[in-house]
C-alpha cells in the first residue's frame, strides 16, 4: 500500500469561463487521481478578475494536497492538467481561462528558479488567494518550519 503523500501543498485554483464549477471539479478530481491525496477544499470565493479586463468573473479557491511528488513534478502535472482542460496560454498576460492551478506553497520551502517560485510570489497580494487560504485554517507558513 503506497503511503499518502508527505508534503502538504497548498493549490489555488480559479476559473472564468462556464461551466466554471465543472471545470474546478473536473481539475480537484485530475489533481487527485495524478498527484496525491486532496485533503482539505476550500468554500468558493468569487472575484472580478484581477491583471486584466474581462466581462467573466471568477471562482477561486484553494486546496491542500497531500503529495509525494516534487515541486517540478507537481508543477508539470499541474501544467498537464491545465492543457487537457483546454487551457491555451497564448499570450504573455493574463486572459480568460477554463482552469488555472498554481502552488501557493510547498511544505515551508522557498524555491526561486525560472520555472517555479515559492511561495507564489503575488499570493499575499490576492484575496481571491488569501480568503480560501484563511478558510483552510492551516498552519503552512513559508516562514515556520513544519513540526
Amino acid at each position: 500500500m503506497e503511503k499518502i503523500g508527505a508534503n502538504r501543498v497548498v493549490i489555488a485554483f480559479g476559473s472564468n469561463l462556464e461551466p466554471k464549477e465543472a471545470h474546478i471539479q473536473n481539475a480537484i478530481e485530475a489533481i487527485s487521481s495524478s498527484c496525491g491525496h486532496v485533503a482539505q477544499v476550500s468554500p468558493f470565493y468569487y472575484s472580478e478578475p484581477v491583471g486584466f479586463e474581462s466581462k467573466h468573473n471568477f471562482i477561486n479557491g484553494c486546496l491542500l494536497l497531500l503529495t509525494n511528488l516534487s515541486p517540478i513534478e507537481l508543477l508539470h502535472k499541474l501544467q498537464s492538467i491545465e492543457k487537457k482542460m483546454g487551457r491555451i496560454k497564448e499570450k504573455p498576460h493574463y486572459e480568460d481561462r477554463c482552469i488555472d492551478l498554481d502552488i501557493i506553497f510547498y511544505e515551508s520551502l522557498c524555491l526561486y528558479t525560472d520555472e517555479l517560485q515559492i511561495p507564489h510570489p503575488r499570493y499575499h497580494e490576492r484575496d481571491f488567494v488569501l480568503i480560501p487560504l484563511q478558510a483552510l485554517n492551516l498552519d503552512i507558513n513559508p516562514f515556520k518550519p513544519s513540526i
